[in-house]
């Protein structure tokens, strides 16, 4: 007989919304009031389940206090019987013995469920909520030491743009900002190590301001990049600068195309023989993306070939900045499927875009949303409505509640495109979808 402990929770409770709520915002003294309120488990089960003090069981559910232990938060789970996806935990290994037959801890899609957990992470203050962001204490005068713990916590938090969108992440993002600002600010330091945490302050610009960029913030996102090329001056890092000026273009496409295809340029001219290979695919894409905006095919694939010919000649072992080691050759792919898109050759965008997208995760949805409006685009180009509308109903399922602007922006023009087709069951249902 698998042993239930007196702790469980109802299922009727875990379904409930507070509940839910409260899990996945890893509050978990608002958990031990629900369910001592609505479910009757006393305070003192709780504590003996868990193996937390009573008094402190006490305290945390008057709102006092919070968990962050790793193994705290397991120990939790496995006393109150809450399935690991509500609260980001892989599986629990009683879940498998304890669900009834025909359901699903993943019901919902694992990237959804991550996504909202995120979600709620964010909104009561990430770093405090996960223990393995917690930012160290400075000391009295900041070392290498130091810093190099700083730049781990900036590429854990960077991984938080995989699942989420700016308006989730931008405040996150700018507190680590104003934290190492403030840092240069009182701090002391040689002259190594000022030069090293103004490196990270340029990166850490970099990411908030793609933040605000995604989230709707465009003002914000152009100041934050301005900074960013600054303290990367400052710092003498050229692959930070020379990334600057390529967000610095990627804001600028929407208003003035040749200042962007400008900005591109400059940033590839900062590469030299040292240029990491990720780091010169990542501005010869930007710069291909730019010249296809302005229509200009001839550089496109000039900058295309750059990009993959950089990819193609990194060396094993070769070490890669973490805000640059995402560029592969699936993105190289969407790119490169994203300037034909634009450049109408839609011959030479659909199979490279759908072989890549058969390669990306849904995780990262909204991304892949927006790669997928870029495959519809494509399809309407080349004719081909009920394609367009199936990759487009698609890109909306992907987008729901995420935090960016940019995957609506993309779909509208879409579905007005699709309108006039509404006659056909592929496009009817695309439209009934966005209205909901």
């Amino acid at each position: 007989m698998i042993y239930q402990p007196p702790t469980a929770l109802p299922r009727r409770l875990l379904d409930d919304e507070d509940m839910y709520r409260a899990l996945t915002a890893h509050d978990f003294g608002a958990v031990f009031r629900i369910a001592r309120e609505r479910a009757g488990i006393s305070y003192s089960k709780i504590a003996a389940e868990c193996d937390i003090k009573p008094d402190r069981v006490g305290t945390l559910a008057r709102g006092q206090g919070r968990i962050t232990s790793f193994e705290k938060i397991v120990q939790i789970a496995d006393a109150l019987r809450v399935p690991g996806h509500l609260l980001g935990l892989a599986p629990r290994p009683w879940e498998a013995d304890d669900a009834p037959a025909g359901t699903s801890s993943t019901e919902n899609g694992p990237h959804v469920r991550r996504r909202t957990i995120l979600q709620a992470a964010t909104s009561t203050g990430l770093a405090a909520a996960l223990p393995a962001l917690h930012r160290p204490d400075p000391p009295r005068r900041i070392t290498d030491t130091y810093i190099d713990r700083l730049r781990e916590r900036t590429t854990r938090l960077r991984r938080l743009d995989d699942i989420l969108g700016g308006g989730d992440t931008y405040r996150t993002y700018l507190s680590e900002v104003q934290y190492t600002k403030g840092l240069l600010r009182r701090a002391s330091f040689t002259d190594g190590t000022r030069r090293r945490l103004t490196a990270l302050l340029a990166e850490q610009a970099q990411q908030a301001g793609w933040a605000a960029f995604d989230g709707g913030r465009t003002k914000d996102a152009g100041s934050l990049y301005e900074e960013s090329r600054d303290f990367a001056r400052k710092a003498q890092d050229a692959d930070l600068y020379g990334n600057s000026l390529a967000f610095l273009a990627y804001k600028t496409l929407a208003d003035n195309r040749r200042t962007a295809v400008a900005f591109a340029e400059d940033s590839c001219a900062t590469i030299t023989a040292r240029t990491p290979s990720s780091v010169r695919a990542l501005l010869y894409e930007r710069l291909a993306w730019a010249c296809a905006v302005d229509n200009q095919p001839k550089s496109t694939e000039l900058a295309l070939d750059a990009a993959r010919e950089a990819l193609e000649g990194a060396q094993d072992g070769e070490p890669q900045p973490d805000w640059s080691a995402w560029v592969d050759r699936t993105e190289l792919d969407i790119m490169t499927g994203r300037c034909w898109t634009e450049l109408r050759r839609p011959l030479r965008a659909v199979p490279v875009l759908t072989d890549a997208l058969n390669r990306y995760s849904d995780d990262h949805a909204r991304d892949k949303a927006l790669y997928l409006s870029w495959l519809a685009d494509a399809y309407l180009t080349a004719g081909e409505v009920e394609q367009a509308a199936e990759k487009t109903g698609r890109a909306l399922e992907l987008a729901t509640g995420v935090a960016s602007i940019r995957p609506r922006q993309r779909i509208e023009p879409l579905l007005t495109k699709l309108r006039p087709h509404a006659a056909l069951s592929t496009v009817r249902d695309a439209l009934e979808r966005a209205a909901d």
